[in-house]
């Protein structure tokens, strides 16, 4: 065993000491010597042969002592981590104890570690869902969305009405005063609701080609645009040209068309179990969040601050990339986001020492089905998504690992399913 102690600072932060023994350090310089004599240009010698002796006149053997130390302090410092069984969570930090002839004897590493987590009962928790049924009605949809994909346009000689494509020119003013990304000149967009400020494409409907309507509504309090949002707008909107979906016939030549299915009662056969394997998916989803909530309510214990400070900067950098965070109120955000940090960092804290006691792992099995799936998805070579990933392929270990908990939480859980609750099955 080696000469290390530990000392408990705080419940995620601890004090390990140890020693650097006098033949660790003189090997590692050795080991440093034989490294750099290779390519060491001293006159009257040739390269890899310079006596170790010259070698330190010429360059100073505290070269040979400070790479040694590099390479021996963190070497020992990874076995005493070892030998005490700690679980880092960041860069230690070294300060030096004891030295001699400026060469570092006994180190002290300051390191925040993982908290001890005394589980509770993690299998067989009651939890209730929602019924996730497939009706006729969804398997309909599932078609109308596949003819949708084969459909055509063609001109409709009528009144617009929502789900038509139309063609228009349009200016949006705030009392009276234009505003950016409020004009739009020849645009083709399909007539639905949720794809405009509420009340646009309702205003557009009954319109017929060029004619020229005014149209008025409010933009929504939350509005992605700070400035726009809760304000009243006018748009002059001109109906330059309209079109209709013509769906295809939903006979046996669309089945064989759009699927490897022969017949029109095979392919709502294949959409209902299409639909049916997604709404298991979400059935088991929503009972993993269920069993997961309940733990974290059932499980106190500390948590690392680095950790927690780690995933604030995730979030905040998620929010900047959307553009919900400006560089005037990232300090705010991170306030507001600190709650659901703490959370993401409790979740995962947990269910890695749920984990460790059922001995889950990612196996070399696991990882390649993982790869194989993030290639089919992104279309590229497994070892191109390999290459991409480098060292990530760690956190796509932890991802796995993660869900297998998760999956051997739900299938050890008590579920009830509530009947009378349906969600959607899409």
């Amino acid at each position: 065993m080696s000469d290390s102690t530990v000392t408990q600072l705080a419940p995620t932060m601890v004090a390990l000491e140890f020693t650097v023994t006098e033949a660790e350090l003189a090997a590692a310089e050795e080991r440093a010597f034989q490294r750099l004599v290779r390519n060491a240009r001293i006159p009257g010698f040739r390269k890899g042969k310079v006596p170790r002796k010259i070698f330190e006149q010429t360059y100073g053997a505290e070269t040979l002592t400070s790479q040694a130390v590099d390479e021996v302090v963190p070497d020992v410092y990874a076995k005493a981590v070892r030998e005490h069984e700690l679980e880092p969570v960041d860069h230690p930090k070294f300060e030096v104890l004891e030295e001699a002839e400026g060469r570092p004897r006994r180190l002290k590493a300051t390191i925040e570690v993982r908290p001890t987590i005394a589980l509770g009962k993690y299998k067989g928790i009651e939890v209730s869902r929602p019924a996730f049924a497939v009706s006729d009605a969804d398997v309909e949809r599932g078609l109308e969305a596949l003819a949708r994909e084969r459909a055509t346009l063609v001109p409709a000689e009528r009144a617009a009405r929502l789900g038509d494509v139309a063609t228009l020119d349009y200016e949006g003013a705030i009392d009276g005063v234009p505003f950016d990304g409020g004009r739009g000149e020849a645009q083709v967009v399909e007539l639905a609701e949720e794809r405009f400020v509420p009340g646009f494409a309702a205003g557009i409907v009954g319109m017929v080609p060029s004619e020229t309507r005014e149209i008025n509504l409010r933009f929504p309090d939350g509005y992605p645009a700070a400035e726009l949002a809760g304000k009243p707008a006018k748009f002059q909107v001109t109906l330059r040209e309209l079109k209709e979906l013509e769906l295809p016939t939903l006979d046996d030549a669309f089945a064989a068309a759009v699927s490897t299915k022969a017949t029109m009662t095979e392919l709502r056969e294949d959409i209902r179990a299409r639909l049916e394997a997604a709404a298991s998916g979400r059935g088991r989803r929503h009972t993993g969040n269920a069993i997961v909530a309940k733990l974290l309510a059932a499980h106190d214990f500390p948590l690392p601050a680095s950790l927690v400070s780690n995933e604030l900067d995730q979030l905040v950098e998620e929010a900047a990339a959307t553009g919900a965070a400006g560089t005037e109120n990232r300090s705010v955000l991170r306030d507001a986001r600190r709650s659901e940090a703490e959370s993401r960092v409790k979740t995962a804290l947990l269910l890695a020492a749920i984990a460790k006691a059922e001995n889950v792992t990612a196996t070399p099995a696991d990882v390649a089905a993982e790869l194989e799936s993030l290639a089919r998805r992104y279309g590229q070579p497994v070892a191109r998504i390999r290459q991409i990933l480098g060292s990530n392929v760690l956190s796509l270990m932890d991802g796995i690992v993660r869900n297998k908990t998760i999956d051997l939480l739900v299938d050890n859980a008590a579920v009830a399913i509530d009947e009378e609750t349906s969600a959607a099955a899409s």
